[in-house]
């Protein structure tokens, strides 16, 4: 298919490298020159405007860092609104308000004609280029049908949950549920290591019981080799944590859990490690210079 892709950063790149291998041409938009350069060295043809990236696409996929920026690279100037095809689906990859998700789906929808899928994903940027991602996505049936061609080749798995907007709100699930556990797995290595135990072993040692996850066989590795380059930024997290807490607040949920772990990233980032890895919060346990 004929894609525009907006937003070339680290999982904008994973995006793309997999589309181009899968066959697909893609046009690109990033606000950093630098990275429109940079994706032409593996397939991409660089836009000069999300409304370039967008004009003769068959669909519009965007991975952008926060809601301000999606609703600028759609509706602002140049933006692919002004271009897209009365039978295209946009197809947003990335983590934005549940309630302003669903208001500029409608929005383009009456605009232009235009299909909107929020398809929030997990898995980081490795996973995007080796098309492994786990994708939860909300949409009408007839546009969710008309992308699942090219969602399939990126994911390890697909799941229509229900809606516009319904991607988003599984998303904050999906927050809840990892990035409160950066914060269990730093409090339980750092116990293993005051205790003594050969925490390289403990994979195996648990990994069968109840305290093994995909998420420990990830990250407890590169928490034990101090790893702390961004595979997804520590900033990143803290905006997703305040993003469950406004949806917690809308819904009247209780999260108690993912507020302590989101003031704890706070701290982080209030002593400029706002560019570390999420599990670099590993440090507020260990003692180590933050």
């Amino acid at each position: 298919m004929r894609i525009g892709f907006l937003g070339l950063g680290l999982m904008g790149e994973g995006f793309t490298r997999r589309l181009i291998e899968l066959g697909h041409e893609v046009k690109g938009f990033d606000p950093r020159q630098e990275r429109r350069l940079g994706a032409s060295e593996w397939g991409v043809s660089p836009a000069d405007s999300p409304a370039q990236a967008a004009d003769g696409a068959d669909l519009v996929l965007t991975c952008v860092t926060t809601t301000d920026n999606l609703e600028q690279a759609v509706f602002g100037a140049s933006g692919a609104a002004e271009t897209i095809a009365r039978d295209a689906v946009l197809v947003d990859f990335s983590t934005t308000v549940v309630a302003r998700t669903t208001d500029m789906a409608q929005r383009l929808r009456t605009a232009t004609g235009a299909g909107w899928v929020d398809a929030p994903v997990s898995g980081g940027p490795p996973a995007a280029t080796a098309g492994k991602l786990a994708i939860m996505a909300g949409g009408d049936d007839a546009d969710i049908a008309r992308v699942r061609p090219v969602l399939d080749g990126l994911a390890a798995s697909l799941v229509h949950v229900g809606a516009v907007g319904a991607g988003q709100v599984t998303k904050m699930v999906n927050q809840v549920c990892v990035l409160t556990n950066f914060v269990v797995l730093a409090e339980a290595l750092n116990l293993a290591e005051r205790g003594g135990v050969d925490t390289g072993k403990l994979v195996d040692a648990l990994g069968s019981g109840y305290a093994g996850s995909n998420l420990m066989r990830a990250m407890w590795p590169r928490m034990i080799a101090r790893d702390f380059e961004p595979a997804g930024y520590l900033r990143q997290v803290l905006k997703d944590l305040d993003m469950v807490h406004d949806l917690a607040h809308d819904v009247k949920a209780a999260i108690p859990m993912s507020t302590q772990a989101a003031e704890l990233f706070r701290l982080m980032a209030a002593r400029g490690h706002e560019d570390l890895d999420g599990i670099a919060v590993l440090k507020l346990f260990t003692g180590e210079p933050v």
